[in-house]
């Protein structure tokens, strides 16, 4: 063997050793050709190279050579100076994406991530080991399960206010949507949620955490108790008018979909929206419309079954009278019900309705309703003037207390018993 078989790897120095017993005749091209996983005749034409070129003729004839395909040096330099000026914290595969879009460069991330990493922008990251998880398969059909949470985020890192991210992602598809608002409770939720099903109809069933929005650990309400149902929240309330099922997660690894999701927007829409300048929450969410378009196009996935089980709005259903604040409250003697520290008289009053429960529905843009077996009822707000504090005066009189009486150092009471009779 010559001394060029020392650049061979070991793979090569392997096949070279099998060739050479089947150059010698002590085993049949055939058989040869059965160990090294190829065909008789590509054992040949190795044969034939080896004779003409020695052992170095079990290498590839590429190895040494430049590649037709090799990226030029100059182009290398200019894509590292530009990623190192406008991309610096993006990930290889987005900034490939971008230098496409905005630079009309196109390169494969693995060759950008190779060039990061040679400039020192991009570090390789070891796999960390963690706890391992049951793994759930996805559901069968569109409208399912819809797990849904919320992102709270610099989303608009220091140009603009603190916005949180309501996602819902459809579990057999990936299908996304989304809003952003600027904290997460009842209305972002109940808002988002309506909007949702103005676009896909109402889902089968919702996969969200244990937020206070979305469950609570109260005791429940008499009315409640009466009713044999549990405490729950106004979102609570809201989806089970709804006939939507809610299923509330023990671990955020539980519903892992939706927070892989905010991972990958907390990489990609964070720097989209930086490079389209996007300030405001209103802008945010106009941009959102389009960016989740092409989103969706790109990762969304065929459901294993086809068939969509997302419900229409039944007619009879106003979501308005849904998602909403709604509360029970009695009506008093002088026909008037109080209400978060407001009190309102009926216009109409009626012996009827003296000390009935009436639904009150408080609508997020301030407006009132009171609804006796789903007739709304007339009303109007009185204010109580409170009265000034020489006026409380006057009118409470306090009983001045007696002081208790001291006699003087003098009085007889303190005259010592003198001259006192032998019998008392």
């Amino acid at each position: 063997m010559s001394k060029e078989v020392i650049a061979l790897s070991i793979r090569e120095l392997e096949r070279l050793r099998i060739i050479q017993k089947v150059m010698d005749k002590k085993i049949r091209q055939v058989d040869g050709a059965t160990l090294l996983g190829l065909s008789d005749r590509q054992v040949r034409n190795i044969i034939g190279k080896i004779r003409s070129e020695g052992d170095k003729g079990i290498a590839h004839g590429n190895r040494g050579r430049e590649a037709r395909n090799k990226t030029p040096k100059e182009l290398e330099e200019r894509i590292a100076l530009i990623i190192e000026e406008k991309y610096a914290d993006f990930g290889p595969t987005l900034a490939s994406e971008q230098l496409l879009k905005h630079e009309g460069i196109k390169i494969s991330h693995e060759k950008v991530r190779q060039i990061m990493i040679g400039q020192g922008i991009w570090k390789v990251r070891k796999r960390r080991d963690g706890p391992v998880y049951k793994w759930r398969e996805r559901k069968e059909y569109r409208g399912e399960l819809v797990q849904l949470d919320g992102s709270h985020h610099e989303w608009l890192e220091d140009r603009g206010p603190k916005m949180v991210f309501m996602g819902y992602i459809d579990d057999a598809t990936n299908r996304t949507y989304g809003r952003f608002y600027d904290h997460e409770g009842v209305y972002p939720a109940m808002d988002s949620m309506e909007r949702y099903i103005g676009r896909y109809g109402l889902p089968q069933s919702l996969y969200l955490d244990k937020h206070s929005t979305y469950k609570t650990i109260r005791r429940p309400y008499v009315e409640e108790e009466l009713r044999g149902r549990q405490a729950e929240t106004q979102f609570e309330r809201a989806v089970g008018e709804l006939k939507i099922e809610m299923i509330h997660a023990d671990s955020p690894q539980a519903k892992g979909r939706v927070e892989r999701l905010f991972g990958t927007l907390q990489d990609r829409l964070i720097k989209e929206m930086r490079l389209a300048k996007i300030s405001s929450i209103e802008e945010a969410n106009v941009f959102l419309e389009g960016y989740l378009e092409g989103y969706n196009k790109r990762f969304s996935r065929a459901p294993k079954r086809e068939g969509d089980l997302h419900r229409p709005v039944p007619d009879d259903v106003n979501l308005r009278d849904i998602f909403c604040i709604k509360g029970i409250r009695t009506i008093n003697d002088g026909y008037i019900i109080q209400w978060k520290k407001r009190l309102f008289i009926l216009d109409t009053p009626s012996l009827v309705l003296r000390r009935r429960k009436v639904e009150v529905q408080e609508q997020f843009t301030g407006e009132i309703t009171f609804k006796y077996k789903d007739r709304s009822l007339e009303f109007h707000e009185v204010f109580e003037v409170k009265p000034k504090k020489e006026e409380v005066k006057l009118a409470v009189h306090r009983p001045r207390k007696k002081s208790k009486y001291r006699p003087a150092t003098d009085h007889p009471w303190h005259r010592p018993f003198r001259n006192l009779p032998d019998k008392w």
